[in-house]
């Protein structure tokens, strides 16, 4: 048979009291808007590969030129035998240690407009094509606190 006493009491007045000031923790502050940063970067992947791998270690030369300035952009890599074949990404971030640039040293970057593309191995191309960098925005949504 249970007893009540008053430390029974306090005990259990502790445990409730403990359990709310928990709750009063825990509970969520004030709310605020949401601040989002947002960015958008284009980019386009080349790639170019020795289908049966027949030249073995070799050099290739990506040429990007933009087709409304004429600035044209290389990147120079190194394929090493049964590598077979490389892909790059244009236009590349400057703070790489091998980046796409002018032969002043300019990095390429994401204009929009239209650009040609080749891969030269050996000194004759190799691969080609052409691609587009669409212009880009970027929407950014206030949530303001619930009322």
């Amino acid at each position: 048979m249970l007893l009540s006493t008053p430390q029974a009491h306090l005990k259990r007045l502790l445990h409730v009291a403990g359990f709310l000031f928990v709750l009063l923790v825990l509970a969520p502050t004030q709310s605020r808007a949401q601040t989002w940063l947002v960015s958008t970067d284009p980019y386009v992947k080349l790639g170019v590969m020795d289908k049966f791998g027949q030249l073995g270690a070799y050099t290739a030369k990506f040429v990007v030129t933009n087709q409304n300035t004429g600035k044209e952009y290389s990147l120079v890599k190194e394929v090493e035998k049964g590598q077979n074949g490389v892909d790059v990404i244009f236009p590349t971030p400057a703070t790489e240690a091998e980046y796409f640039k002018t032969e002043s040293g300019e990095a390429g970057r994401a204009q929009p407009g239209r650009y040609v593309w080749q891969c030269q191995v050996a000194g004759k191309k190799v691969v080609g094509g052409r691609f587009e960098i669409p212009n880009v925005a970027n929407d950014v949504t206030v949530i303001e606190k619930p009322r």
